[in-house]
């Protein structure tokens, strides 16, 4: 991490895990945006007086790692580049830094609202236990037993308005891993603000939108199927790759 970065981090007023509750955020509207992590410094630098940033142990970057699951024939995968407007993703979640896991189940809906169920596991499983299969089948309600397809990891910071719900995320150093391959991009940030209501006036749309950075529709998780797994349909998604790899040089 560089010096830069650290100082720009110690600048912000830290927030407690516990107090995340506030901006829990389940059911959300979600606006990303892709940029070079060079950029990073610049767009958190705005912010010090408008947001907190969450630590834990006193750390203010976390660990993240995510194991995605999908369908023999990759419903959710083909849902979302088929463009399916009601559409689901299911993973396991780890947050490293607390060795924290849950299965979790994401739809969104028609009116692009994001909602998030989840429920506490004992740990990071490769293979979904009975208890974990009869949630997703309660949320998605069918009877779906997906497999593991995707392995994603990485760190993030994690910023809280001062004064709006809102919680605003950055994600780096991110890699994706299939059984036969990895990628990593290495100089990719994607930034996700969580809303409860859609507003851009806030001080990160701000910040990104002074550095040319514009709102950008991606899936991590569509991302990394679409690297490591040629034969899937992809079409859809060349020209968001395209940007990511001018982006990040790769």
């Amino acid at each position: 991490m560089s010096i830069h970065l650290t100082n720009t981090l110690e600048s912000l007023k830290p927030i407690r895990l516990n107090e995340m509750d506030k901006v829990a955020l389940m059911n959300r509207v979600d606006t990303k945006f892709i940029f070079h992590k060079d950029l990073l410094c610049s767009v958190l630098d705005n912010l010090s007086n408008h947001y907190t940033i969450l630590e834990i142990d006193g750390n203010r970057i976390s660990a993240y790692k995510n194991l995605y699951f999908d369908t023999e024939d990759h419903r959710f995968y083909n849902d979302h580049h088929n463009g399916k407007i009601n559409r689901t993703k299911v993973r396991i979640r780890e947050y490293a830094n607390t060795g924290v896991c849950y299965v979790e189940v994401k739809k969104k809906n028609n009116k692009g609202r994001t909602a998030k169920m989840r429920r506490r596991i004992s740990g990071f499983e490769s293979t979904l236990p009975s208890e974990c299969l009869n949630f997703i089948d309660t949320v998605v309600t069918d009877n779906l037993n997906p497999n593991s397809v995707l392995y994603n990891q990485f760190n993030r910071i994690t910023l809280v308005n001062n004064t709006e719900k809102e919680r605003v995320t950055f994600d780096f150093g991110i890699t994706f891993k299939s059984d036969k391959d990895t990628m990593h991009y290495a100089n990719l940030v994607i930034a996700e603000v969580k809303q409860e209501k859609l507003s851009r006036s806030t001080e990160v749309f701000k910040s990104l939108k002074s550095k040319r950075i514009t709102p950008f529709r991606i899936s991590k998780y569509c991302v990394g199927m679409t690297s490591l797994h040629e034969n899937l349909k992809h079409n859809l998604f060349k020209e968001k790759i395209r940007k990511i790899n001018k982006i990040t040089g790769t």
